[in-house]
């Protein structure tokens, strides 16, 4: 599926995955910094009308991201990101999930592997993510939820702070 020429959204139910890719009007190492640092991610890392608010990040091999995507009315939804690998400005392995604000997992959500790998060329840079479920009936559960256009959405709002980064 295609909304976007600058976004893909595959679904490999067979797989137990979906790959996201996406293209930016930026450097590699702005993209990265985007992806890595609390300050910017809590510029972007939400679809509208949702903000997010970082708990704590320690964005290193073993440490994680704990945030939430907070509503106008206030009510919050946590998720955790730990990292798994990290290969500086190329891409990182994390385990993402929903959480509670202790930070605790959810085992009633599904939780995935989340492969990030960037490549850059001039100005350009694509981000390529595969997530990966435990199953079919996860990828299903998530897209119900609504993936597909939070995402578009989350990618838009980075497009829109890379162009006040770079101004």
């Amino acid at each position: 599926m295609k909304i976007d020429p600058r976004f893909e959204f595959v679904v490999d139910k067979a797989r137990n995955r979906i790959t996201v890719e996406r293209e930016f009007a930026a450097k590699q190492q702005l993209v990265w910094d985007c992806h890595t640092q609390p300050e910017y991610l809590d510029q972007w890392f939400a679809p509208k009308p949702l903000t997010t608010r970082t708990k704590h990040m320690e964005f290193k091999v073993g440490g994680y991201w704990h945030y939430a995507m907070v509503m106008p009315d206030g009510q919050s939804f946590w998720s955790r990101l730990d990292y798994q690998s990290i290969a500086p400005i190329d891409g990182y392995v994390a385990l993402d999930g929903f959480s509670d604000e202790t930070g605790a997992m959810n085992p009633e959500l599904p939780r995935a592997r989340w492969d990030v790998a960037f490549a850059g060329a001039q100005d350009r840079t694509t981000a390529t993510t595969v997530i990966q479920y435990d199953s079919a009936q996860d990828v299903q559960k998530v897209i119900d939820m609504g993936l597909q256009a939070g995402l578009s959405s989350t990618l838009e709002r980075l497009d829109e702070l890379l162009l006040t980064l770079q101004a």
